[in-house]
């Protein structure tokens, strides 16, 4: 399926295991906390790019789908749970 960044929270725990489960090859992770985050640049073997809405800023959100767009990156917005996660990963890809 690809490599997806995941951006937002301080730790995934379980839902790495269930992303490469349901079949992406490398899981990447920002947790959006230092504000230096917004800074970074997305890296070139990224496929997609959940956001975790209820864990980032407003401001590293806005930076992270602009620079997705400029390298035609899709970018993908779900809640932190793996329910909210699932529903977004079926429907999208």
């Amino acid at each position: 399926m690809g490599s997806l960044l995941v951006v937002g929270a301080d730790h995934l725990g379980v839902i790495t295991n269930k992303l490469l489960s349901v079949g992406f090859d490398e899981i990447l992770h920002i947790s959006g906390r230092k504000v230096q985050m917004v800074k970074k640049e997305i890296p070139g073997n990224i496929s997609f790019i959940l956001v975790l809405t209820d864990y980032v800023n407003h401001n590293l959100s806005t930076v992270i789908k602009q620079k997705a767009k400029s390298q035609s990156i899709p970018v993908f917005y779900a809640k932190r749970s793996w329910s909210s996660i699932y529903q977004v990963i079926k429907n999208a890809v």
